[in-house]
């Protein structure tokens, strides 16, 4: 969920405003030692069972939420994003995208090894939940990504730009922290959806074309 989305919720389940859980995780102030960059805290409201009752103050949810995110981003792992030249702020926008591409837990270090590669050599991520965050934070997203979608000027389509986006698009979880650190051993560049919530994973694009026809323009 992005933070836009826990805040409807949280009103429909607890009667939490809106407004309020908008503002209360706005305060970047309770991971500044963390990321000086972050203009809210979408990316660090840890998904977790919690247990609230109802109109819980907004600060209380989101304090509790980024407490069990400093909790599990663990020494070990701040010291292995340094070791992949990674601020914790990168490796939070690539886990948000690794959380919306992969459903099955057991290929988000495919995944990640896809935009690992990719980001070594300068490819871009082409990465469809980038355009889809953008247009729905700005109210325009419809039913499904269009091709013309994929020419939207933004920071946010890594159709048009190189590297990763400039923040994160959702709250990613444990699996795909995980992941962004520790990408499986892959050379793959490429991975299209089999339309059952797994992929196919490529290592070059004569193949991927292929798993395109395959899975995608036949159906």
């Amino acid at each position: 969920m992005t933070r836009r989305e826990i805040a409807r919720y949280l009103e429909s389940e607890l009667s939490v405003a809106v407004e309020d859980f908008l503002l209360a995780s706005s305060r970047t102030d309770l991971i500044s030692s963390l990321d000086k960059e972050a203009s809210n805290l979408e990316g660090y409201l840890f998904p977790e069972t919690y247990y609230f009752p109802k109109r819980t103050p907004a600060d209380k949810i989101v304090s509790t939420l980024i407490s069990q995110f400093k909790s599990v981003l663990s020494s070990d792992w701040q010291k292995r994003a340094a070791e992949l030249g990674m601020t914790i702020r990168q490796v939070i926008i690539l886990a948000s995208l690794i959380e919306k591409e992969a459903s099955l837990p057991e290929e988000k270090k495919l995944v990640s090894a896809v935009f690992h590669n990719r980001l070594k050599i300068g490819m871009k991520l082409d990465c469809d939940p980038t355009i889809i965050y953008d247009l729905r934070e700005k109210g325009i997203f419809k039913d499904r990504l269009h091709a013309k979608d994929l020419k939207f000027d933004t920071p946010y389509n890594t159709y048009l730009r190189r590297g990763l986006p400039p923040g994160p698009i959702c709250n990613p979880g444990r699996g795909s922290l995980e992941a962004a650190l520790y990408p499986a051993e892959e050379s793959y560049l490429y991975f299209v959806s089999k339309n059952d919530g797994s992929h196919h994973f490529s290592r070059n694009f004569r193949e991927h074309q292929n798993a395109v026809i395959k899975y995608q323009k036949k159906k």
